[in-house]
């Protein structure tokens, strides 16, 4: 029987995901989340066990991994609103950083050598060239991205260290929900593109706001790399498979390869609801880079895995499902980040 797996932040947005397609495999799963960013309603497998708490709180931690004696994490739980990470950045120094130093320390007691974390392509900064390969220099801009580097600087080093066996997977563009609508994508605030464009169409914002126009791509508008969700959970069972059957430590992005604008994004959505989408364009916004696209040929090789999703409009589609059904794209209230 394979140990349980503890995930952190599983109550969130991509966290969620994963820990649905977990439990389907009939993996034994226990989620940590503090509910700040996540929410309850978002675990919907009766078997999924839910502790309510922090990552940064070693007596919980060790409880838990008394009890359950862990044979991997999955940690998703961090702050991830760029432009909050510069206003405060010991917030997200101390989330996304200390408190997972905490978590590891208390993997190393309990003899767990096995961690699947999730990155960012923002670790990468302003890329010197694009497709974005695992090469490039990272150089992170902001806070969030640097805090995210730290915790991929500390795997290397526990690796080293105490033999901790680690898959940084640098997420591009998350965006999609599941293709019932059960679950989806509820941030608050919510910043991403695609459900923002869907806020517009059902009146919940008043207009989007797309910043820039005169970018050097084809339409003027900012491309990026948007990876179906339902992907990215499958690329951590893989990657969770690779460590637990020995593999070495990975280091891999996880995106499409394939560049989609605003533009383009705002066309897709209004062909699938049949609506327009309400916009208001502005100048750009300082740190946006014109073009973000993964080069995943990396996780390929490495993990078997590639973006099941690679057309924008199998992305939308669900997330429009999610916005317009019964839930009408909200779960209550509630208050982990992921």
């Amino acid at each position: 029987m394979q140990a349980p797996i503890l995930v952190t932040g599983g109550a969130g947005y991509i966290g969620s995901h994963t820990v649905r397609l977990l439990a389907s495999q009939n993996r034994k799963i226990v989620v940590l989340d503090n509910l700040v960013y996540g929410h309850d309603q978002a675990i919907v497998d009766p078997g999924v066990e839910l502790v309510v708490g922090d990552v940064g709180d070693r007596d919980l931690l060790r409880g838990l991994f008394e009890r359950h004696r862990f044979g991997a994490v999955i940690h998703f739980a961090a702050f991830a609103f760029v432009g909050e990470s510069v206003t405060d950045p010991l917030k997200y120094y101390e989330n996304n950083t200390a408190e997972p130093v905490v978590l590891l320390q208390v993997m190393q007691e309990f003899g767990c050598k096995v961690f699947v974390f999730s990155s960012t392509c923002a670790t990468y900064g302003v890329p010197n060239k694009v497709p974005i390969t695992e090469t490039n220099t990272q150089n992170p801009i902001n806070p969030y991205g640097r805090s995210k580097l730290m915790v991929e600087q500390i795997l290397a080093d526990c690796d080293h260290a105490w033999g901790l066996r680690s898959a940084c997977l640098r997420y591009f563009n998350a965006s999609g929900s599941s293709a019932d609508g059960l679950i989806g994508e509820d941030h608050r605030p919510e910043t991403h593109l695609i459900p923002r464009v869907l806020m517009a169409v059902t009146g919940e914002i008043e207009f989007l706001e797309v910043f820039g126009t005169d970018y050097p791509t084809p339409d003027g508008t900012c491309i990026r790399d948007y990876i179906h969700v339902d992907d990215l959970a499958s690329a951590h069972a893989m990657a969770l498979d690779h460590l637990a059957e020995g593999g070495a430590s990975v280091r891999c992005n996880l995106g499409t390869g394939v560049g989609v604008s605003v533009r383009e994004i705002i066309n897709a959505a209004e062909e699938i609801t049949g609506r327009e989408v309400p916009v208001k364009y502005g100048p750009r916004r300082e740190g946006d880079p014109p073009m973000l696209v993964a080069d995943p040929s990396l996780a390929k090789e490495l993990l078997g895995w590639e973006a099941v999703h690679r057309d924008v409009r199998d992305m939308i589609r669900p997330a429009w499902l999610w916005m317009s059904g019964p839930r009408k794209g909200r779960f209550p209230a509630n208050g982990s980040a992921s």
